[in-house]
Parts: structure tokens; sequence; C-alpha cells
């Protein structure tokens, strides 16, 4: 299921805002990898919803289960992976 418009608009921001202070605001990299489209081709969708839902045990990846569902972060995988607006 879609998340609503509204809701695409806040999870874009958060992408771009929260994501983006580790992964670089243009998402090209920092103290987190690329989340180009580039760099993310060839990786498994569930792997990525499940990185970012859960974190990553022994990096700075925080687990973003408390505010995100499964569905809201499968759907910013696939923008992710398509290359975000």
């Amino acid at each position: 299921m879609l998340p609503s418009a509204a809701r695409q608009t806040e999870l874009l921001y958060f992408v771009r805002q929260d994501c983006g202070s580790c992964h670089g605001l243009r998402l090209e990299g920092g103290l987190g990898v690329p989340l180009t489209a580039a760099a993310l081709k060839g990786k498994p969708a569930e792997s990525l919803r499940d990185t970012i839902l859960y974190g990553r045990s022994g990096t700075t990846m925080p687990p973003w289960n408390p505010f995100l569902t499964e569905a809201e972060a499968g759907w910013i995988v696939q923008m992710l992976q398509k290359g975000l607006p």
C-alpha cells in the first residue's frame, strides 16, 4: 500500500534531512554510504528496507522502525532505487 500523498511528502523530507545528515544532503555519501540509484543498483530491496527499519549493528546506522512502517520503508527504497526526486 502506497503512503498518502501527504505522507509521501513527509517521507521525502525525512530522507533529505534525516538520512541526508549522514548520507549527504545530495545522498552522495558522507558519514554513511551513498544512497543514489547508481549506488543501490543490484542491491536487494528487502535488505535495504530492513536496514532502514532495524539499522546496522556496529555502525552509526540507527533503526528507524519507531517512526516508519514496513510499507513506508519499502516505498523509500523504491524511490531511492529510481533516483529520489
